[in-house]
């Protein structure tokens, strides 16, 4: 009796990998290693073959992609072809590619890639198929697939080898479809508003004296430490200066901090800047801005977003303050010193900054009682000047800065700001913010960018600014619970060995 079929589930691994360089090994010595193929002339593809039948009914096609299924009845094999668009069946008999063809063919593993010409037709159970008249091999997987019914479930291993998640997972490229989207109509809305992209540099000389942390490298031709960005605003609000009414950039961050759903160490970013215009001219732009990628990549403005409906139709604006008494009941005007907004917070076990000043304690509160309130779409506006180095302060009441934040799902979405372009003010709020951050750290490198206090000095106009991380608005409009799910290649920790 000939020996029984053993399917490669049946196997051990190594039994498979074996199994499989043998092959290769076999299609080499007769003249056929598919490694060798340098083209193949693809001009249609599986989602047009299903979409448009009527039309391609009896045409001669020639298709190209994976194989992720194969049914073997003798004379006649039939497969299921994946390729970028989705997936075709491939109708293969002995006598219309020749035996030869078929001998290989039928050895073929799940996993390989071949190119396929031949006739769209319908099988006798109404199937969309492609029937084969010559077949291809133009790559061999050595390794196999993860097997039918359970997958690529593993989220770490999905992350590690999106090459992998993305072959067995095919939604998963609708992420990344709906990302290319937003970043397209992000683009699009900013550039039919007057906005100029640039690219600003991503090496910088020295670690301004902001709270991130950077990532440090060594350039040898100069013999100079350099640190990767943890900003692009002082660059862009350069060119503000220059003239460049209204600039922004699309760019990769990187900050050497810790890592969550919500933060990975590199990120992308779009930071804008417009001149004469200020915060509530942001706030106005950011509303019109969501509202449009939205209604262009969901088809809505209420968006599902775990287990909530996000209605991105209406924002709420509070001040800070406003917030904080609505959501503790605590009165930012009860307190008349440090000291009273100090004792303040022992009593509402808020823990202190590291300068426990007023404006900062107000901060404390706002992250202890109101961030986690914030589903609903909500500008948090007036910020305390101790955390806004960078924004202009009110001319109303100088303790705070024309400065917002909004937030969705409590989650904290983009900052903006009337632009500070008092130089003399930016000197001294530098300054105090490099001293502090040297008395806490006496080893940071933190340094004052006084070129950019430079450029101040001729004068920039009044400007409003924004910031926000492209990552989680692709979170939100693709309801993914974590930012490793909106990015192809996540930063992971090696595996050992």
């Amino acid at each position: 009796m000939g020996r029984k079929f053993q399917p490669e589930s049946e196997k051990s691994l190594s039994e498979i990998l074996q199994i499989r360089r043998d092959k290769l090994t076999a299609l080499k010595e007769a003249g056929h290693d598919p490694f060798q193929v340098t083209k193949y002339d693809v001009d249609t593809h599986a989602e047009a073959i299903n979409e448009h039948y009527d039309l391609l009914e009896g045409s001669i096609v020639s298709v190209a992609g994976r194989l992720m299924s194969k049914r073997g009845m003798g004379k006649v094999s039939f497969c299921d072809l994946q390729d970028n668009t989705g997936r075709v069946q491939l109708y293969v008999r002995r006598d219309l590619v020749g035996e030869e063809t078929y001998a290989w063919f039928k050895k073929c593993d799940i996993g390989d890639i071949v190119g396929v010409t031949g006739q769209v037709f319908k099988t006798e159970k109404g199937q969309i198929s492609v029937r084969a008249e010559a077949v291809t091999l133009l790559a061999k997987s050595l390794n196999p697939l993860p097997e039918k019914f359970h997958g690529l479930t593993d989220r770490e291993t999905r992350y590690r080898q999106r090459y992998v998640d993305l072959i067995v997972n095919p939604d998963v490229k609708d992420t990344f479809v709906k990302r290319s989207m937003i970043l397209r109509e992000l683009r699009s809305f900013l550039d039919q508003r007057g906005f100029l992209e640039v690219d600003t540099p991503i090496l910088t000389p020295f670690e301004i004296g902001a709270t991130a942390r950077p990532f440090y490298t060594h350039h040898n031709t100069l013999d100079m430490d350099m640190v990767l960005r943890i900003e692009t605003e002082l660059y862009l609000k350069r060119l503000i200066v220059g003239g460049m009414d209204r600039v922004y950039e699309v760019g990769r961050i990187f900050r050497n901090e810790g890592m969550d759903p919500k933060h990975n160490p590199e990120f992308t970013t779009i930071e804008l800047y417009q001149a004469y215009t200020d915060f509530h001219g942001m706030m106005d732009l950011v509303e019109d801005m969501m509202k449009d990628v939205a209604q262009v990549v969901c088809g809505s403005l209420v968006i599902p977003y775990q287990g909530h409906e996000i209605d991105l139709s209406h924002w709420e604006r509070l001040t800070m303050v406003e917030a904080v008494k609505k959501y503790s009941g605590v009165d930012f005007a009860d307190w008349k010193t440090d000291e009273d907004a100090i004792a303040c917070a022992k009593e509402h076990d808020i823990d202190l900054p590291e300068v426990p000043t007023k404006g900062a304690i107000l901060a404390e509160f706002f992250d202890a009682y109101v961030e986690d309130k914030l589903i609903q779409p909500t500008f948090i506006y007036d910020y305390p000047v101790e955390i806004s180095p960078l924004a202009k302060r009110k001319p109303t009441d100088p303790a705070f800065t024309e400065r917002f934040e909004y937030f969705i799902n409590a989650t904290e979405f983009g900052n903006a700001f009337s632009e500070l372009n008092d130089p003399i003010d930016q000197r001294e709020r530098f300054e105090r913010q490099v001293a502090e951050r040297k008395a806490l750290d006496p080893d940071s490198k933190a340094q004052v960018d006084y070129d950019f206090i430079n450029a101040l000095e001729y004068g920039m106009p009044p400007t409003g600014g924004l910031g926000f991380g492209v990552d989680r608005l692709v979170m939100l409009l693709t309801d993914s619970a974590s930012i490793r799910d909106v990015l192809l290649f996540p930063t992971m920790k090696p595996i050992e060995g």
